[in-house]
């Protein structure tokens, strides 16, 4: 089992979650992370850190965010890694509380 970032990342992209993952198994996209569910321990430490609350245990993921177990996937093949953490998108305290965001995912790969 693995962790998934959801919904509440995109547009925000805080990188608390990256500076406490022991493994490196981040990959960052334009404007959203991912993470690499063939890499990750299951240690958890992501999930109490994220501002957003977009993180969540394969196990405990919401009906809702279901399609972000293959966009997790997906991207973090393509993405690059993220190993260190960098400052949040400028925009993200003023997404950071907004709901159906899907649409604005940019596929491109993070710099």
């Amino acid at each position: 089992m693995a962790y998934v970032v959801t919904e509440p990342c995109i547009k925000c992209k805080y990188t608390d979650c990256v500076e406490v993952c022991p493994v490196n198994c981040f990959y960052e996209g334009a404007n959203f992370l991912v993470i690499h569910p063939d890499e990750c321990i299951d240690c958890g430490a992501c999930e109490p850190v994220c501002p957003t609350k977009a993180i969540y245990p394969e196990s405990d993921l919401p009906s809702e965010y279901e399609e972000y177990k293959a966009l997790n996937a997906q991207y973090s093949t393509e993405w690059p890694n993220i190993a260190e953490k960098k400052a949040a998108l400028p925009e993200a305290e003023a997404f950071k509380d907004k709901k159906d965001k899907r649409s604005l995912l940019d596929p491109k790969p993070g710099a």
